[in-house]
């Protein structure tokens, strides 16, 4: 992996750490080279210019992405991340195959991380199908011996038949 720039490293917060640096190929002379820094916390793009005097930040939390997608071409591909709250897609254009993939792996990763559990499908699903959170109020319901229907405990009338629990 190339190190990322040191300007970088003033945007970082404590606990966050690169996990990937890309820089942008672009086949025509052109002397600003965007990049893409991801992070366990966010994805970073940097636009230099002004012959590399200044740069703009660009950054999105792994909260706002909703998804992401590979685009896998012959020798290129295409990351792109959809937005959460609307607008236009982030794309990580042109990048080469290989950087492509580990992009994508790292975002999906964090994503999963980042994501409320209900959101994430089935990744915080325990035994049986069912979220931890839930299998516990599952076994501390009572049942009714009337009519077998499980009640929230803490009840001492059944909600379905009225019986005493």
């Amino acid at each position: 992996m190339v190190d990322p720039p040191s300007d970088i490293a003033h945007l970082l917060g404590p606990n966050e750490q690169v996990q990937l640096y890309i820089q942008q190929k672009i086949y025509h002379p052109k002397i600003n080279v965007d990049s893409v820094v991801l992070t366990n916390e966010r994805v970073i793009l940097r636009h230099p210019h002004a012959l590399g005097l200044k740069k703009d930040y660009t950054d999105f939390s792994y909260t706002d992405i909703a998804n992401a997608i590979l685009d896998k071409g012959i020798i290129r591909s295409t990351v792109k991340c959809v937005l959460r709250f609307g607008g236009d897609p982030l794309m990580l254009n042109d990048l080469p195959n290989e950087q492509a993939e580990k992009a994508y792996g790292i975002i999906r990763e964090n994503l999963a991380r980042f994501q409320t559990p209900f959101s994430t499908g089935y990744a915080a699903m325990g035994p049986g199908g069912t979220p931890p959170l839930q299998q516990q109020m599952v076994a501390q319901m009572k049942t009714c011996s009337k009519c077998g229907q499980k009640s929230a405990q803490g009840l001492k009338f059944c909600g379905a038949c009225g019986s005493h629990l």
